[in-house]
């Protein structure tokens, strides 16, 4: 297995990143780069430690030239999935701030560290901080419970203080979205499973509707609080990828919160390496937003709403002889 790290790994161009993959049950990874790469997402470094954990550190090996490029993955923790150590010697200094290298989570009780943690390392404000433990506490719960991924979940974060804006990636190799939705909802193929996945009220533990208040409520209330934020999501699973675009800054009023994914701004992807478990990456911009309690208020408010009409379709299907 190969994957190769370049200058386009945004969430923007990520599909770019993940067609140049080459993912096979060889039992060995090498991981490299194009030169003169820039910056490489967290969700693309949660991937990669993902497989490199899969596949084992003692098959893994991280071949790359560039010294920039060799810090800054060792920072992330990327050697630690690997067989070869980290190549340069560098004033190892406090990252605390900036970035939260890649973490395994496995258990309840490492999510509850993990996000009570958040805090005190972004040196965010009370509300900020609020929004991104929201936002990660929901990705890592999905994980934990739906995936069935015995190396649970592994996440990354980096924070670019001049834009005021959290870069977010997790992943896991577990099942995947079509697996866990099969049971009660019969996706036709992995693109359709990710559909359903982003639409309120879908939980791989419950029919349409949900069996709780917050059922099926995850990924969803998350693309929808990106979409406020006017920043990018994506999810990939199996062979398919689902990228929601910025919601135009141009544009006054809010963004509209469809219950249909694909009725948002997006691209759709069903073409790529395919992978058995679940990649998530998302921007969150922190400056000039609603605040949390206000955009998750109207969140809900628009999740009821779809719950409601899906249900009263559903009631109206019914056929009494």
């Amino acid at each position: 297995m190969k994957i190769l790290f370049s200058n386009l790994d945004q969430l923007k161009s990520i599909n770019y990143f993940l067609s140049l993959n080459k993912l096979s049950n060889s039992g060995k990874l090498e991981i490299s780069s194009k030169n003169n790469w820039a910056y490489v997402h967290p969700a693309c470094l949660a991937f990669t430690a993902a497989i490199a954990e899969e596949v084992g550190k003692e098959n893994t090996t991280i071949n790359i030239d560039d010294e920039q490029a060799i810090i800054y993955l060792d920072r992330m923790g990327l050697y630690k999935y690997a067989s070869n150590s980290c190549p340069v010697k560098y004033d190892k200094h406090e990252e605390s701030g900036r970035l939260i290298p890649i973490t395994q989570l496995k258990t309840d009780a490492e999510q509850s560290k993990f996000i009570a943690d958040l805090h005190p390392i972004l040196h965010l404000s009370p509300e900020k901080s609020e929004t991104i433990k929201y936002v990660l506490g929901e990705l890592i719960r999905n994980v934990i419970e739906h995936s069935n991924a015995k190396n649970g979940a592994f996440v990354a974060v980096q924070y670019t203080a001049s834009k005021d804006k959290l870069s977010i990636g997790i992943c896991d190799t577990g099942i995947g979205l079509r697996a866990s939705l099969e049971k009660y909802h019969n996706p036709i193929d992995d693109l359709d499973a990710i559909r359903l996945a982003l639409m309120p009220g879908v939980s791989g533990t419950a029919y349409h509707g949900g069996t709780g208040d917050n059922a099926g409520a995850g990924l969803y209330i998350v693309k929808s609080i990106v979409k406020t934020t006017r920043n990018y999501f994506f999810v990939y699973s199996g062979n398919a990828a689902y990228k929601m675009h910025k919601f135009d800054k141009r544009v006054k009023h809010g963004p509209r919160l469809n219950e249909n994914p694909f009725a948002d701004k997006c691209s759709t992807y069903d073409d790529l390496p395919s992978f058995g478990g679940t990649l998530i990456g998302l921007d969150l911009t922190l400056t000039d937003t609603e605040r949390f309690s206000e955009i998750l208020e109207r969140i809900k408010i628009a999740y009821s709403k779809a719950i409601r009409e899906r249900k009263k379709t559903k009631y109206k299907e019914i056929k009494f002889i």
